[in-house]
């Protein structure tokens, strides 16, 4: 029989139509869903494509009786219940590197947005104001900057930022050799918070990196400090990181991941005024999705197809 694939949290549209094309696969006609569709939907689904809104966990393996595949649009893969998947035969992959450019390129922007108070100053204007000695801010050049994580995205962001002129100091739990010089890897994530000027986090969400940057750190860093997080929502204690800014204990934050997604209405972190938001835009160019979109369709084809399973994540 022809395998039937759901693709559940959106997809680039050339590509999601030349899946739908393929004789290989019977496609779902609509490359998003809501929760109670895709409830719907399980019971025939057998390959399912998802990015971050979807949460596969044992209740939806529970109503997928033949589910054998499912893929993360994407690098991080905490909101998939591996080890569930494991137990049921169902195989895991994601996209690593299709969303590498494009997450360290929204890391820098959420940097600038800050050091010039480009968001505030937007709101200003468009209220009619002309606020110009209120939005004074700090250039890039030539800062500390801390990286936590120094995996495909850390090593890019590196990279690009090297233009800057930057002292980079970064914190890994693993041995990364670097050959530029001035970039030096830290034997204590402490260093990183009480030295640097930025401090930038990309980092995968494990159990022991939730909340892991809580009011221990946060004090450790110097008041005129920006903190910045691209990568997992749920590193940052974020009750602590509202408190943190109110108190005006940093200079600000940026976010564009939440422990909750979305944001709830009630969130403290609306209420922070020297805090940047961003609705998990990290892998959000067209550039990205379409790299994810060609990875996503070489790996169904060749798992349905060819029997081969590529960039398989375990437990």
């Amino acid at each position: 029989m022809t395998p039937f694939i759901l693709i559940s949290d959106g997809f680039d549209k050339e590509l999601f139509q030349k899946l739908k094309e393929n004789n290989h696969f019977q496609v779902h006609p609509e490359s998003k869903v809501n929760k109670e569709e895709l409830m719907g939907l399980l019971h025939k689904v057998e390959g399912l494509v998802i990015r971050s809104a979807t949460k596969v966990t044992e209740e939806i393996l529970e109503h997928a009786p033949n589910l054998k595949y499912v893929i993360r649009a994407g690098a991080g893969t905490d909101n998939i219940d591996k080890k569930s998947c494991g137990l049921k035969g169902v195989k895991v992959s994601n996209t690593p590197g299709a969303n590498t450019n494009a997450a360290a390129e929204h890391a820098i922007a959420l940097m600038f947005t800050l050091l010039r108070n480009t968001a505030e100053a937007h709101h200003s204007m468009k209220n009619g104001l002309w606020e110009k000695s209120k939005f004074g801010g700090l250039e890039l050049t030539g800062k500390r900057i801390g990286i936590l994580g120094m995996g495909r995205i850390g090593q890019t962001l590196a990279k690009r930022l090297s233009g800057f002129e930057p002292q980079i100091s970064f914190y890994d739990p693993f041995k990364i050799e670097i050959s530029d010089p001035q970039i030096k890897q830290v034997d204590k994530m402490e260093e990183i918070f009480q030295t640097c000027d930025i401090i930038t986090m990309h980092l995968p969400l494990l159990e022991e990196t939730k909340n892991l940057i809580d009011n221990k750190f946060l004090s450790l860093m110097k008041k005129d400090a920006l903190l910045i997080n691209a990568s997992r929502g749920g590193i940052i204690n974020e009750e602590d990181l509202a408190k943190a800014l109110k108190e005006k204990k940093i200079r600000g934050a940026a976010l564009d991941v939440f422990s909750e997604e979305p944001l709830p209405e009630e969130s403290p972190l609306r209420k922070v005024p020297n805090l940047v938001l961003t609705p998990h835009l990290g892998a959000s160019t067209a550039e990205s999705q379409k790299r994810v979109g060609e990875m996503v369709l070489d790996q169904l084809e060749k798992f349905f197809v060819h029997n081969t399973l590529l960039n398989e994540v375990k437990a």
